[in-house]
């Protein structure tokens, strides 16, 4: 169970995309070490401030290509579909 102040949970399936599990989390007036965080590509200061480390273009190239795998991934996926229905509609009596 999360403590205090945390809420967390799954996202559930993706159509299609099942092998990749994604989640939730949610912080309610808790105080997390900045030595703790999770900050590889962007950074809390002292005061709070929020920036972000390395070069954006790649950042978003990153999520650009994820995106475009799942979009391959779907279009395999229905021409699949496509030909069993075709191969049924030719047999079909």
């Amino acid at each position: 169970m999360p403590c205090k102040g945390i809420k967390c949970g799954d996202l559930g399936p993706k159509l299609g995309f099942n092998s990749k599990d994604n989640g939730w989390l949610s912080f309610d007036h808790v105080r997390i070490p900045r030595s703790q965080m999770l900050q590889k590509f962007v950074s809390v200061d002292r005061e709070g401030e929020f920036s972000i480390e390395g070069d954006l273009r790649i950042l978003y190239s990153t999520m650009m290509s994820v995106r475009r795998t799942i979009i391959e991934n779907a279009a395999y996926v229905l021409s699949q579909c496509c030909l069993i229905g075709i191969r049924y509609s030719c047999v079909r009596r």
